[in-house]
């Protein structure tokens, strides 16, 4: 049976061997024939035959003349091909220094410029890497050069270009900004930062000095610009000075108490200062009056006071009862200066416990911590100087408000004691005219 398959397998293939033979037999047959056919038209028709002759000869003539130009074209392509190889293996060594030598600064202007420089807000302005380049060509040595004549135009450049930028609240939206060379890149508002990926955001705080110059810049109605060439120490550190309401609350609780305190104090001394015043306008129209006495005013109470005493009493009674009449006025005339005093003299010495305080806070951090951050230390330091400065900035315009009120208040006091005494002495010397016609 395996005899008889094999027979059939061979007989089969031989079958397919003779189709395939005939097959292209045929074929073969039936293209001589098309070229008989075609070659007894032409034959038949002699001015076809001349026409497709001088059109061959043409064609002849014409691959004749290009090869002639391409033999020649080869020639000359040899020649230069020839003299570039003997150029070349003289200058092997010099084009392979002079491409590592481009290599390498290319990779030392995009590492020294990278994600931190504002030339690189476009990515393409950076020149191309070169580490990868085992020929140097023509078109690379062009781009890098080009490159660093870019870059180095615009660093004295302003440009305004569409941005986006991550605003303060963490949105991201499309900005016109303007970039300044190589030192900022601002929006009318604010000045940018770039985040470790290089993406641009608004700085956390823009100094208040360059922010009034931002928006007349971007406008154009101003010419004048901050310029930090430290490529932004100057800026950052500007912007980390703290308002003057963070370093009230730097002091900490003291700091609140000193505050609170110093306010009473002016506010008691305020309104002192102005009821006193108002107190010496009444006491100099009651002294232009003289004999209408009203009773609004201390002067006025105390002449009314000795109007009701009794005359006829020695004249030791009589100064006495005005002692009294004068002394009487007199807690109204200084009320609030213990106050104002007292808090004039308590303001340095909570300076000083806030200094102790922070100070302890120091000490503390640098005992579990160490020195080696000293961010870990500057929260004491700053309560312990805050505190100080509150404390002294609290107690000398106390002291002055005091010291204002003390000489308002004797002032008073000396004009009504005088006006006092000038009416006793008057009465006494009338009372003394009067007794003495009576004694002669």
């Amino acid at each position: 049976m395996l005899v008889g398959a094999l027979a059939l397998i061979t007989s089969g293939a031989l079958s397919q061997t003779v189709l395939a033979q005939e097959s292209l037999r045929e074929a073969r047959e039936a293209a001589e024939q098309r070229d008989q056919a075609r070659l007894l038209e032409l034959v038949n028709d002699q001015e076809a035959l001349t026409a497709a002759l001088d059109e061959a000869e043409a064609d002849h003539a014409r691959a004749e003349e290009t090869f002639a130009a391409l033999q020649e074209q080869q020639a000359e392509q040899m020649e230069v091909a020839s003299e570039l190889s003997s150029r070349q293996s003289e200058q092997d060594a010099s084009l392979a220094d002079l491409l590592a030598d481009l290599s390498r600064h290319s990779a030392e202007i995009r590492n020294a410029l990278g994600e931190d420089s504002w030339l690189t807000l476009d990515p393409e302005a950076l020149p191309p890497r070169l580490e990868q380049a085992e020929v140097l060509e023509r078109g690379q040595l062009e781009t890098v050069v080009d490159t660093l004549a870019r870059l180095t135009a615009q660093t004295g450049e302003a440009l305004r270009l569409e941005r986006d930028v991550a605003e303060a609240n963490g949105e991201i939206e499309r900005e016109t900004l303007v970039r300044l060379g190589d030192f900022a890149a601002f929006t009318d508002s604010a000045l940018l930062t770039r985040r470790d990926g290089g993406e641009l955001a608004v700085l956390p705080r823009t100094p208040r000095e360059i922010e009034r110059l931002l928006g007349d810049f971007v406008s154009g109605e101003s010419r004048v610009m901050a310029i930090d060439p430290t490529q932004g120490t100057v800026i950052a550190a500007l912007g980390q000075r703290p308002s003057l309401i963070e370093r009230f609350h730097q002091g900490g609780y003291v700091g609140y108490v000193i505050v609170a305190l110093g306010v009473i104090g002016l506010l008691v001394a305020l309104a002192q200062y102005l009821y006193l015043v108002g107190v010496s306008g009444r006491v100099k129209r009651q002294s232009r009056s003289g004999a209408a006495l009203r009773d609004n005013n201390p002067l006025g109470r105390v002449l009314l006071r000795f109007e009701g005493l009794d005359k006829h009493q020695s004249p030791e009674a009589l100064e006495a009862r005005m002692d009294e009449a004068v002394l009487a006025e007199l807690p109204k005339l200084e009320r609030g200066q213990p106050l104002v005093k007292l808090t004039a003299a308590i303001a340095p010495l909570l300076g000083l416990l806030g200094t102790v305080t922070g100070m302890i806070v120091t000490f503390q951090a640098i005992t579990v911590f160490g020195t080696g951050d000293p961010q870990l230390m500057a929260g004491g330091i700053s309560q312990a100087l805050v505190t100080t400065v509150l404390g002294l900035i609290t107690a000398v315009p106390l002291l002055f408000a005091q010291t204002a009120l003390a000489s308002r208040s004797r002032y008073l006091t000396q004009v009504i004691e005088g006006q006092a005494s000038a009416t006793l002495a008057d009465h006494l010397e009338s009372q003394s005219a009067q007794l003495a016609p009576t004694a002669g």
